[in-house]
């Protein structure tokens, strides 16, 4: 993937000193950007390690909730980001696509030495030492299915899978060590597969909507619906050790921010991290929290230490939550505008001019405007991340997907509007005189406005959706806390952002339908006012 330089100029500020520590002087102008997947343990790590690195006198930037592992370590490779929390057995796998012997298998520091040795050679990132615990996957089945189909193993649920609805993750139904590689080693091929969100498949599988699920060993949610986890009996799953993977510019340019994240390895175990993911994924603790009581227990931060006793989010009301958050909030609400008016500006400039070289040129119009309207067909999020491979992560490719959302509709009302302007007013201007260029601007332009503007306001209420989705490629936006709210099944989270953005729709399109009537000719605002005014 190329780097995308004109991210770090629209992405990025200038990191600002925090009264920083001499050993932790920045050599670089930009801040650390801290990034997870979209998972409540990569939540918890990614601000763990934000926190840390915040302490030590260093300026941070999260991007939270990126897509899948691709996406992750694709942003990482074209230092989009800087560091992210990734498991060994993943790299070997997902990224690396490499195989090892079961007897190397069979030994986490040996995985974690070839891991780490690839990595270098090939993509120039380097793992920092493993924080201290594994977190394989959990193939898992409520207790009623377990005693129904007599499941204990793997190979009990190849055998029985036929007559099983299975739940998995998109990033675990394409992998290697996922679905691919069970169905090839085990035979597993259930009767259907649903792709799930990473805590939507819990209460799917609790609900009996689905029969089986792929989850992570220290997950809080297994131990909250009582679920039974079945045993890779064929030694299918490598070692998933946790560990921060950090770029090349990082350790070269910021020595101070790898020391630091140093700190973290060999300290947290298995056991400490289901307490923490139970915190956040079943008590619905605020992931900053969690993660500031855990550093300070672990003396890696200042302040006293925090017994783990913060009461359940849900006892404080919806406006609470929101009033608590508002400075993330508008912040949030604030870079989205900004991806919006940017999108929205470019396809103005670009899909007006555009109608009205189709309106003299008709004969290309409807396949022109055809193949822009196909752009439309086309899901948002796929269109995002086909953009991935081209520009990268963050802004760019989001500015990018936006802009052709935008195009159609801007280009469908010019066209039409020029075209269909009141065909006795261009006659009559025609009879005067005129030449073609005054005969477009003084008489079908102004004419055609109104049809113009109402494209651009169905354009800007698309785009205002679209934006949401921007935040699985780090762009930022309100599509954070959405992001964050279905990978933690939290309500409150996802309307935190759904309910700002389609204020924002509304907004937007008021402001739109102000300029519309500015812009419409004088005669038409004189018979709009005349039709408003209340009678009797």
């Amino acid at each position: 993937m190329k780097r995308s330089r004109l991210f770090v100029v629209l992405n990025l500020v200038v990191a600002v000193s925090l009264g920083a520590q001499p050993d932790a002087a920045r050599q670089d102008d930009r801040p650390v950007v801290v990034a997870s997947k979209p998972f409540g343990e990569s939540y918890l790590l990614c601000e763990m390690f934000a926190q840390l690195l915040e302490s030590r006198g260093m300026t941070v930037e999260r991007r939270p909730g990126l897509g899948a592992t691709e996406i992750a370590f694709g942003a990482l490779r074209t230092g989009a980001i800087d560091v992210y929390p990734e498991y060994t057995g993943t790299g070997l796998i997902a990224i690396l696509h490499d195989s090892l012997p079961d007897s190397v298998l069979a030994d986490p520091r040996a995985v974690f030495a070839h891991v780490a040795k690839r990595f270098a050679e090939e993509f120039q990132v380097r793992w920092l030492p493993p924080l201290g615990f594994q977190n394989t996957y959990a193939i898992a089945v409520t207790r009623t299915t377990a005693n129904k189909y007599r499941l204990r193993t793997l190979s009990d649920l190849a055998r029985e899978s036929p007559h099983l609805t299975a739940g998995f993750t998109a990033d675990f139904i394409g992998r290697n060590d996922g679905l691919v590689g069970l169905s090839r080693v085990y035979g597993l091929h259930p009767r259907a597969v649903r792709p799930l969100a990473p805590a939507v498949k819990y209460q799917a599988l609790a609900s009996g909507a689905v029969d089986v699920i792929d989850g992570y060993s220290t997950d809080g949610l297994l131990a909250r619906y009582d679920l039974v986890t079945l045993v890779d009996d064929r030694h299918f799953f490598p070692p998933y050790e946790a560990a921060a993977l950090v770029t090349e510019r990082l350790q070269s340019q910021i020595p101070a921010a790898i020391a630091t994240l140093s700190l973290l390895s060999g300290r947290l175990d298995e056991n400490t991290m289901r307490r923490l993911n139970r915190r956040v994924e079943v008590d619905r603790e605020d992931v900053r929290t969690v993660a500031a009581d855990e550093l300070k227990i672990l003396g890696l931060v200042g302040g006293a230490q925090v017994v783990a006793t913060t009461s359940r989010p849900g006892r404080s009301g919806f406006g609470r939550y929101l009033w608590d958050r508002r400075a993330n909030l508008a912040a949030l609400t604030l870079r989205h505008l900004l991806l919006v008016g940017l999108a929205l500006l470019a396809a103005v400039l670009v899909a007006v001019p555009l109608g009205l070289f189709l309106e003299r040129t008709r004969r290309l119009a409807e396949p022109t405007i055809g193949a822009l309207g196909v752009l439309q067909t086309i899901p948002s999020i796929a269109l995002l991340a086909f953009m991935i491979p081209f520009l990268g992560v963050g802004v760019t490719p989001a500015l990018v997907a936006l802009w052709l959302y935008a195009l159609y509709p801007i280009a469908r009302g010019t066209y039409t509007g020029v075209r269909d302007a009141d065909p006795d007013a261009v006659a009559a201007a025609e009879a005067l005189g005129t030449t073609p260029v005054q005969r477009l601007l003084w008489v079908r332009l102004p004419l055609a406005a109104p049809v113009i503007m109402a494209g651009v306001r169905t354009a800007a209420v698309i785009t205002v959706g679209a934006a949401t989705l921007a935040a699985f490629i780090g762009a930022g936006g309100l599509g954070e806390p959405i992001v964050a709210g279905l990978a933690l099944a939290d309500t409150r989270m996802i309307l935190s952002g759904a309910l700002p953005a389609a204020a924002l729709a509304l907004a937007v399109d008021g402001v739109l339908a102000l300029v519309e009537r500015m812009v419409a000719p004088a005669h038409r605002r004189r018979a709009s006012s005349v039709q408003e005014r209340p009678t009797g």
